[in-house]
């Protein structure tokens, strides 16, 4: 089997296992979303550390400041979408946050020196206009819930233009460590004095929430480290299919035909300018 066809099936298995993640969050609704991504803080912090000290690699990494900055904008895009999880629908949580790519770059201008197309910016408006559709033809989605949903993809995009500066100066596991560094102090603090006591099921879905995200995570990074990245992130866009799957299956979730189109035009909008991107990039190696 090729490393471009492995890659996709390593993507297609990530994608399945965080859609997995957003059920197991949803089957919480009464646990605060803070002590929720503490308890995945924790099975994080144990498995990085582990990894470092088994790899002899220097735990706190060298570039701290891009390094606190990556963790603290995961701490706050994972707080706000795990928010947007328990409050809307499956599908509509994980369509609201595909706006990251954008966010990616057009704040790489600012930190990688990215060049950015006319082209794209249309891209931007297409996907755009389809947050706009799917919060104007289903009043199950406030606008309050749009900005969270929009907030949260700018924070991913602001921490994984961190990652991409600090790609040629840290571990990968070290730029992994520094969301629970800082996450457990943070959440730890904050449960302390709003303590909610899982029950029953609670304990085993909290730990469902660790163990799928951290696997996810494994195998979303192999898929890129052997396949082209235009092509596995195309790939990672089916996890609308498995949300709006699981959401219908498990909660009864389903949504009118506007919706599905505005969940459409976000999806095009993006993957537009991801195949722009790596056609831009095969231009320029050509030349």
């Amino acid at each position: 089997m090729s490393n471009s066809l492995r890659g996709v099936y390593f993507m297609l298995l990530a994608t399945f296992l965080f859609a997995l993640m957003t059920v197991f969050v949803k089957l919480v609704p009464n646990i605060p979303v803070l002590e929720i991504i503490f308890f995945r803080a924790v099975f994080s912090i144990v498995v990085c550390l582990y990894s470092l000290i088994r790899a002899r690699v220097p735990v706190f990494g060298n570039n701290k400041p891009i390094l606190v900055l990556r963790g603290l904008a995961g701490v706050m895009a994972l707080s706000l979408n795990y928010y947007l999880i328990q409050e809307v629908p499956l599908a509509a949580a994980s369509t609201l946050t595909y706006l990251a790519p954008i966010f990616t770059t057009v704040l790489g201008i600012f930190f990688v020196k990215e060049k950015i197309s006319p082209l794209q910016f249309a891209f931007f408006a297409l996907s755009f206009s389809g947050i706009l559709v799917i919060q104007g033809f289903d009043n199950r989605i406030s606008l309050f819930h749009l900005l969270v949903g929009i907030s949260t993809s700018m924070l991913m995009g602001l921490a994984y233009n961190c990652v991409r500066k600090l790609s040629t100066t840290e571990h990968p596991v070290v730029i992994m460590f520094y969301f629970p560094l800082l996450c457990l102090p943070v959440t730890g603090f904050w449960i302390i004095f709003n303590w909610t006591m899982p029950e029953g099921r609670e304990w085993l879905y909290l730990a469902m929430v660790s163990l799928t995200s951290q696997v996810a995570q494994y195998y979303l990074t192999r898929a890129y480290q052997i396949s082209e990245i235009a092509s596995v992130s195309i790939v990672s866009y089916t996890s609308i299919i498995y949300t709006i799957v699981l959401g219908l299956i498990i909660f009864g979730e389903s949504f009118n035909s506007m919706t599905y189109l505005g969940m459409a035009l976000v999806i095009a909008g993006v993957a537009a300018n991801v195949l722009w991107k790596s056609r831009s990039r095969k231009v320029y190696t050509a030349a």
